[in-house]
């Protein structure tokens, strides 16, 4: 299987180059497959063939190196260094890449090098087609023997024979004893394996990659945002334009909104002004070269806009398919936050005049991962449909007894405005006594500033005392819960740097890290700050995506639908939960949500009865 690593679809650029490093031939294949082989003599090559084509170039990998720096991005370069023979890698799913340079880690770790015994033998092995054989996936024992090694190797880092520029030695790989240079474990195995994936999960990613347009829900907690990315991660970079209906949703998945993609504003206009600002050469550039398009928290899409949007891919691609014959993945869920109202006016996404014509395959993830207490589980799924019961009701209220501090570590007030929220952090921030220490953001355009508040998470200005309620933004170290959502107090300053104790007991040096936001045009900005957020009170908006240890809120003041399963959802458990007040008035449901989802389960459940059938083939009723 192409997931196993021993295959990856990229462009592919090769150049031979003489002795004295000037160019001899240069090959470029905008679409190839690159394939691991095994040669008579059991010597293992990258075979590099056009998707197009039956031109073949067979490179042995022996005494290579391998430049990893971007591979996250769906680039990489290995050098030859025998074959005088350089091939630029990009445009691969940055997933299948990282799994294709682990394989050719762990089988050149695994195994000692195979030994030529004759010129003759070794051109015999290598032009030879018929006699070569695809590698094997890597084993779980190879993969073991190959992180031991690396580790082994980087412990001795002064063993590596080719000197070179320290900025440069970093992006290069470590050399085995095979001569291959390899990255080291934690660069390679940092991302998680398909085997990672649920059945549920697996089934929504084979269908992207069969190419079919589709929609995956599932409750708060089931993992979307998870799959998502690593959907994001199999697909290729060039073509992928990953967008979300918020700012904050879009930095989560490393993407951009909706609203910048399109480039038709606030999307408001008349059609023909949509069409206009769409034919921008910027932005239909990009329109043009978008074969996958992600939408994340497609809930809060307005149905409007929606069909606007896909008018606009048919118009400026010049095709009458749906979406201008752009790939969709829709992600989301419509028990939870709606799109905003305008003129008291609001229509869902699934309401939109194209749905039904740009979706052909649903998926709803049922496994919760966030709560691992079912009696919880079963709770938030009764108040996602808007049901509450007298069971649920004493839950509820009983919560509100609970003592959920601890250590210094205060609850955070999940509040239904922005401006409640900051007035509280504002208020409580002020009492505390001591010195003040101020950090101001560091952005890479001063221009860009208004837009990175907008859509990151992180404060452009933190203001912070010992005492102050923060809240981690950042995975840091997810063994030790140090991730995206902690809850800690800042207990000290250590050099101006603050020291965070967080209810999982870590304590924490909070160093500056960096945040990156993708442009509509491909470019990158980006901002440094303390990845820290005042936390005595946060928006349930703002919260959305978070998983809280330590929350308490009053749902009194909700205004949309879906909200308070929204912010009760948050919690990890209903120990470090506290509910002020209680009433079931303050959880609703759109009765339009509620007939779709009851239609969508009925066709999903369809769908599951009709593949019963002999062959794959459907019954007929």
């Amino acid at each position: 299987m192409e997931s196993e690593g021993c295959f990856l679809n990229s462009t592919a650029v090769l150049e031979w180059t003489n002795v004295s490093g000037t160019t001899t031939r240069k090959v470029n294949y905008k679409s190839a497959q690159l394939r691991l082989i095994r040669n008579n003599l059991r010597q293992m090559l990258v075979q590099v063939q056009a998707e197009k084509s039956n031109t073949t170039f067979k490179l042995l990998i022996r005494g290579v190196n391998v430049l990893n720096r971007f591979m996250h991005e769906g680039k990489a370069t290995i050098k030859f260094n025998e074959e005088r023979c350089t091939l630029f890698i990009s445009n691969a799913p940055a997933a299948q890449l990282t799994s294709f340079l682990k394989t050719i880690f762990v089988k050149m770790t695994g195994q000692p090098e195979a030994k030529v015994t004759s010129l003759k033998q070794h051109l015999a092995a290598n032009v030879n087609l018929g006699g070569v054989q695809d590698i094997s996936p890597a084993t779980a024992g190879e993969i073991k023997a190959a992180k031991e090694k690396a580790l082994t190797v980087a412990a001795s880092r002064k063993t590596v024979t080719t000197p070179s520029p320290s900025n440069v030695r970093k992006r290069k790989l470590l050399n085995s004893e095979n001569g291959i240079k390899v990255p080291v474990a934690k660069k390679l195995y940092s991302n998680p394996t398909v085997s990672e994936l649920t059945e549920e999960q697996t089934q929504v990613l084979e269908a992207v990659l069969r190419g079919n347009n589709i929609f995956f829900t599932g409750s708060a907690g089931t993992g979307k945002s998870y799959l998502l990315k690593r959907i994001i991660g199999e697909l290729p970079p060039d073509v992928t334009t990953i967008t979300a209906s918020t700012g904050v949703a879009a930095c989560h998945i490393g993407g951009i909104t909706l609203h910048q993609f399109a480039g038709i504003g606030l999307g408001n206009g008349t059609l023909e002004r949509c069409y206009q600002l769409a034919a921008r050469p910027s932005v239909a550039a990009v329109w043009r070269k978008t074969k996958h398009l992600i939408i994340d928290e497609i809930s809060m899409v307005d149905g409007d806009l929606f069909d606007r949007i896909e008018a606009v891919a048919r118009h400026i691609r010049r095709n009458d398919k749906p979406f201008g014959g752009i790939q969709l993945i829709l992600c989301g869920d419509f028990f939870q936050l709606p799109p905003v109202k305008k003129n008291d006016a609001m229509k869902f996404c699934f309401e939109s005049k194209v749905w039904d014509s740009c979706i052909n395959c649903n998926f709803e993830l049922q496994t919760v991962h966030r709560q691992k207490d079912q009696t919880f589980v079963k709770l938030l799924n009764s108040i996602r449909i808007g049901r509450v019961t007298d069971e649920i009701k004493e839950i509820l209220k009983a919560t509100a007894k609970q003592k959920i501090e601890k250590d210094g570590i205060l609850a955070t007030r999940l509040c239904s405005h922005v401006k409640e929220a900051d007035e509280i952090n504002e208020s409580q921030l002020e009492k505390l006594e001591g010195v003040t220490k101020h950090y101001v953001a560091q952005d890479s355009d001063e221009s860009m500033t208004k837009t990175l508040d907008q859509q990151l998470s992180v404060p452009g200005k933190l203001t912070l005392k010992i005492g102050a309620q923060v809240m981690l933004l950042k995975n840091i170290n997810i063994v030790n819960g140090l991730v995206n959502g902690a809850r800690g107090v800042v207990i000290r300053f250590d050099d101006e740097i603050p020291v965070v104790q967080f209810c999982s007991g870590e304590i924490y040096p909070a160093k500056s890290e960096k945040w990156m936001l993708k442009m509509a045009n491909g470019s990158f900005i980006h901002r440094k700050q303390i990845p820290l957020k005042l936390a005595w009170a946060f928006s349930i908006h703002k919260s959305q995506g978070l998983t809280l240890d330590c929350v308490e809120m009053n749902l009194s003041n909700v205004f949309d639908a879906g909200q308070s399963y929204v912010a009760l959802s948050r919690a990890q458990s209903l120990g470090a939960l506290r509910v002020l007040d209680f009433n079931e008035k303050q959880v609703w449901v759109s009765t339009n949500v509620l007939e779709f989802y009851k239609k969508f389960r009925r066709n999903l459940h369809n769908m599951k009865i009709f593949a019963l059938g002999k062959s794959g083939k459907t019954k007929r009723k």
